[in-house]
């Protein structure tokens, strides 16, 4: 009976210390769930700057440099029976001064005039024309300081306005030398309102409405467009609506300071470019700076050699019937998504060698910006294989070391991400458009296993202003 009892003994030992594979089916991947965010809307602001040089220049091309009476110098222009002249007037450089959404035009005129009088009674002459006197001739061309002034605005339409009021000539010099005594300043000054008069109409025909519609929808369709950030994916800005802020003047520069509300967006694969129309000038509440959600790649394989340093080699020894069975990690891998929980692959050794999956849900936690995989277990499929082989592999202890090690630091990945973004914004986007702005804070809104990778959404704000110049009329 010793001997059958040692013979017992010896068997259970041998049966225990046979190290039988275990080798559990891989779970089947559910597609990736990859909820699109619910984008605030977000405002830029736009300083837009036109070049008004071109303008300029076509105004002094515009304003006539000479104005003459009729067939000048040959006719006469006849004031009433006892009055006759003819005059010359030319203008100087236009000067333009520019003051908030007022454009001055200012020039200074040379004028010279040639006259004569007779004496009427009943408006018929009773004496000739006395010799021409003149003025303007000897003791130098006389100064008058003539101008315009152009008030700007912008319509709905992308259309600025420019209304053109002529100002009333000042006199610096007077004619008073011809004609008895006779001040005949007033004279002159009503026969060049009239021209000036003329120059008001061609320069409200020309420039009384300038269409920027163009080429605010150039800049519409641009912003539509979407950028690549390095690292990290694509920008897109999808503007929503346009409001001017202000209009204002510096040196040659129109100034236009619009708001836009927009929608921006990171995304890894690069988004088709959206067409519309630009939409009307509008009013719309403020909102301050820019809200933009960007998703963030965290590679598997990177996650797992983590991980894996972490756990590795770590042992555990379980009692199964007086009988002691070792457990030991060699490697845990994460795979995806099932079900909306990561899934991981977990190699042992020790008493058995084999593999085995379990689940976890992904958390963040805000306040270390940490990444945890939370509520470790079994996966199904592998719970059936075990309880089939290896029941005792079923311990908190072996769930609950890879929950204690499955944890991810991603202050360096939200630092990153941050320096990338703000490396992006402060560029030329395209020829006329640059960017100027920063990444204020940046933190986790949500975390989505993929079928390669796991997603990190990110929730950006920040201030942009994007400059546009370079927009001749």
């Amino acid at each position: 009976m010793k001997n059958g009892l040692l013979f017992l003994y010896t068997f259970c030992l041998a049966i225990a210390g046979y190290s039988q594979a275990i080798d559990s089916p891989a779970p089947a991947l559910s597609l990736p769930e990859y909820p699109a965010a619910v984008i605030p809307e977000s405002e830029l602001n736009i300083p837009v700057q036109v070049d008004l040089a071109p303008f300029f220049a076509l105004a002094n091309k515009k304003v006539d440099t000479l104005f003459t009476s009729p067939r000048f110098p040959t006719d006469w222009v006849q004031q009433g029976c006892d009055t006759r002249y003819k005059y010359s007037f030319r203008r100087g450089p236009l000067q333009f001064s520019l003051k908030n959404t007022t454009l001055d035009i200012s020039f200074t005129g040379y004028y010279k005039i040639v006259g004569s009088t007779r004496a009427c009674v009943n408006g018929k002459a009773v004496t000739p024309w006395t010799p021409a006197c003149q003025c303007g001739f000897d003791e130098g061309e006389r100064k008058v300081k003539v101008g315009f002034t152009i008030a700007i605005s912008m319509l709905t339409n992308y259309t600025i306005k420019m209304q053109v009021t002529r100002k009333e000539p000042e006199p610096v010099d007077k004619c008073s030398v011809c004609f008895w005594g006779q001040d005949i300043t007033p004279v002159i000054m009503d026969a060049l309102k009239k021209e000036l008069d003329v120059s008001k109409a061609d320069l409200e025909k020309s420039y009384g409405r300038i269409d920027l519609k163009p080429h605010f929808q150039t800049m519409w369709n641009q912003l539509n467009t979407p950028y690549n950030i390095n690292n990290m994916g694509w920008l897109q800005i999808n503007p929503q609506k346009i409001r001017i802020n202000s209009i204002q003047t510096a040196g040659n520069q129109l100034q236009i300071s619009v708001g836009m509300a927009a929608k921006p967006i990171v995304r890894f694969e690069k988004p088709a470019a959206v067409i519309s129309p630009v939409p009307h000038i509008s009013n719309f509440s403020r909102n301050q700076g820019f809200q933009v959600y960007a998703d963030l790649v965290m590679n598997y394989d990177s996650l797992s050699r983590i991980l894996t340093s972490q756990i590795a080699g770590k042992e555990f020894v379980f009692s199964k019937a007086f009988i002691k069975k070792k457990f030991i990690f060699q490697e845990c891998k994460l795979l995806g998504n099932r079900d909306n929980r990561l899934v991981m692959q977990v190699k042992f050794t020790g008493t058995n060698d084999g593999v085995f999956y379990v689940t976890g849900k992904p958390l963040y936690y805000a306040g270390t910006k940490t990444l945890q995989v939370t509520d470790v277990d079994f996966d199904i499929q592998s719970r059936n294989a075990l309880l089939k082989t290896a029941d005792w592999l079923f311990s908190k202890k072996i769930t609950g070391e890879i929950e204690k090690m499955a944890k991810y630091d991603l202050s360096e990945l939200l630092s990153t991400a941050r320096t990338n973004m703000n490396q992006q914004l402060n560029r030329q986007f395209i020829k006329g458009i640059t960017g100027s702005g920063s990444v204020k804070d940046i933190s986790v809104a949500g975390i989505f296993p993929q079928s390669g990778w796991l997603a990190v959404r990110a929730y950006c704000n920040g201030d942009l202003l994007l400059k546009v110049a370079g927009l001749d009329l």
